[in-house]
């Protein structure tokens, strides 16, 4: 009772929130079919903005860090958020009606890290007097970066063999192909079937077998993508240069303001393409019930072999865990907005605001902890 009384509680907080509270705001207005309208230079504007901030800040924390003991701790966070968005990739990514371009995106929010719930677990974990290593907190861009890369790179590898795969039709059977019956999110309904549509060529003959796409390129174009770059050159900056002083007085000050115009655009655009989530938001709705505390229990086992291997403190496994739970809110949206355009807003950002973050507040965080004290006695 006391869990879901929690739950109840931190996600009306939730809706007042201001993050929130702006998304709804333009929903609402969208749905109006208001005229309000933000220029497309601003919105760049402001997610350069954003991602430059998080990257400064990301940077300025490890620059802090003891490099010797973040090593394991930091490949395992990369490890976590990469097999996030594997997992959403090949679980929500084949529920039915589920369109695979929005499951990578999910994946993506969801191996992302948020700033807001770490920082809720290290308010618990101050409270309850439970030690963690300062520069814990600096393993969120170890997360937060790899799944975004990876769900861009894997968003941009199935789009290319889609198009590969429909360009190398044969002229005239493409409506033939339509009419065959396939299986929900457009795929054929058995294997024999979707490697015979794989092997087509334009000119009718079988497809060569290392006729694959080349991963490299896509990853030198996404992470020369404009989202990427900022958050890299942030990232950069905060680690080699000492740019506290316009951290402090510009950038930090103006980020709550700037984040939340973001929300309100993000409001109006997935109020466009609300219909297309309604056919298949039950599906949403139990990925982000489950996926947080799933993917906490992972970090968590991963940090326990930390703890064992290198006194990892248990307050900094909780962290990991904390983390791994927590959807983004802030370098995400704005990443995979730009990273996958064609994946629908309404999707990965609904079941993040509206489940995933709740369910990592409420459940992940004193979960976490009462684990770590039973099994590491912090």
């Amino acid at each position: 009772m006391d869990f879901l009384s929690d739950f109840l509680t931190l996600f009306l907080a939730k809706l007042q929130s201001p993050t929130l509270g702006f998304l709804i705001g333009g929903m609402v207005v969208a749905a109006l079919n208001s005229q309000l309208q933000i220029p497309d230079a601003i919105y760049k504007f402001i997610v350069f903005m954003l991602l430059l901030k998080v990257g400064l800040s990301g940077g300025i924390a490890i620059r802090n860090a003891n490099l010797a003991e973040m090593l394991l701790p930091a490949v395992f966070a990369v490890a976590t958020g990469i097999l996030i968005v594997f997992i959403g990739r090949y679980t929500l990514g084949n529920l039915p009606k589920v369109k695979t371009v929005d499951a990578i995106a999910t994946a993506g929010l969801f191996g992302a890290v948020s700033g807001s719930t770490l920082a809720a677990g290290i308010t618990v974990l101050e409270t309850e007097d439970i030690f963690f290593e300062p520069w814990a907190a600096a393993l969120y861009p170890f997360m937060d970066i790899p799944a975004l890369v990876t769900a861009i790179v894997l968003a941009s590898i199935y789009t290319s063999k889609q198009k590969s795969l429909s360009q190398q039709e044969p002229f005239g059977k493409q409506e033939s192909l339509s009419k065959q019956s396939v299986a929900a999110g457009g795929y054929p309904t058995t294997r024999q079937e979707y490697r015979s549509q794989q092997r087509i060529t334009a000119g009718g003959y079988p497809r060569k077998q290392n006729d694959r796409v080349k991963i490299w390129p896509i990853v030198k174009e996404s992470l020369q993508g404009s989202a990427l770059s900022a958050l890299l050159l942030g990232l950069a900056l905060g680690i080699l240069t000492r740019p506290e002083s316009v951290y402090e007085s510009f950038f930090n000050p103006l980020f709550r303001g700037l984040l939340s115009i973001l929300m309100l655009i993000m409001g109006m655009e997935a109020t466009a393409r609300i219909g297309e989530l309604r056919k298949v938001g039950q599906w949403y709705a139990l990925y982000a019930l489950v996926g947080p505390l799933l993917h906490g229990f992972i970090a968590f086992g991963f940090g326990m072999i930390a703890h064992h291997a290198t006194g990892f403190s248990p307050g900094g496994v909780v962290l990991l865990a904390v983390i791994a739970a927590s959807s983004s809110d802030i370098s995400g949206p704005p990443t995979l907005r730009a990273g996958i355009p064609s994946a629908n807003p309404s999707a990965y950002i609904g079941s993040s605001t509206a489940v995933g973050t709740p369910v990592a507040l409420a459940l992940g965080i004193p979960l976490f902890i009462g684990l770590a004290q039973v099994l590491m006695g912090s």
